[in-house]
């Protein structure tokens, strides 16, 4: 892997202030960084899925509410 110096700088210098090494913090960052994408592709999903589904919870809460305003 190649690293811009830059933010290879920045990689060992924030390393050394949290006193881990730069494979643990480069493998840390990894890890965040793939659960922050997983959590994304989440959310699309779950969006996705909740625009196919409104118009039917709309009319499913209509006749919720037709029931509850009914006189028994």
């Amino acid at each position: 892997m190649r690293l811009p110096e830059d933010l290879l700088r920045e990689v060992d210098r924030r390393s050394a202030e949290l006193k881990m090494s730069r494979a643990d913090y480069v493998r840390h960052a990894l890890l965040a960084m793939n659960r922050a994408v997983q959590a994304e592709r989440r959310k699309a999903r779950l969006r996705t899925a909740s625009l196919k589904v409104r118009a039917e919870s709309i009319r499913v809460n209509a006749e919720f509410a037709a029931i509850e305003r009914a006189p028994d």
